[in-house]
């Protein structure tokens, strides 16, 4: 079997991890805790209709963009829609990219989207989607920069909703 039919069990994230960030000599990982509920807002309009943005965590950048090279890297790449997947690249440090560097969409599924606007099921991807490295260890930082960053972003794009694709 290729590795796009291979079955793979599933994988408990939490301990692998917890395992991932103590081999690598780091204090253990605290995850983030939130105790409210997120605040949820309707849709205006129907999905058909809606312009979609798309944001991941995966470290995905175009070919000729700065690759992701370090923890706590929050910066950010502002990637076309447009452009063939065959141009997209991962850098991350905590997880197997393996899968993703066959095929970008199974972290940054811009290509199922570009299928959903064919079908009618969305109205439209927005043309910018946006990339960052995912396990950043500062909670602050995500809050006061880079999700302020994006948002402002997807505004200026006029998103009637964002598929957030974490890893």
């Amino acid at each position: 079997m290729d590795a796009m039919t291979t079955r793979r069990p599933p994988v408990d994230h939490i301990v692998r991890t917890r395992d991932l960030y103590s081999s690598l000599g780091h204090d253990p990982y605290r995850w983030v805790r939130n105790d409210g509920s997120p605040p949820w807002t309707e849709l205006r309009k129907p999905l058909r209709e809606c312009r979609v943005g798309l944001v991941g965590s995966g470290g995905v950048y175009r070919a000729g963009q700065v690759a992701f090279h370090h923890r706590d890297d929050i910066s950010l790449r502002v990637i076309d829609t447009s452009v063939p997947v065959s141009e997209l690249r991962t850098s991350h440090f905590a997880y197997d990219q393996t899968d993703a560097r066959i095929d970008p969409n199974v972290v940054f599924p811009v290509d199922t989207l570009h299928t959903l606007v064919a079908e009618g099921v969305i109205g439209e991807l927005s043309p910018r989607a946006y990339a960052f490295m995912g396990g950043i260890y500062s909670a602050r930082r995500v809050r006061d920069v880079l999700a302020p960053e994006i948002s402002r972003r997807l505004a200026e794009d006029q998103v009637d909703l964002a598929l957030l694709v974490p890893v």
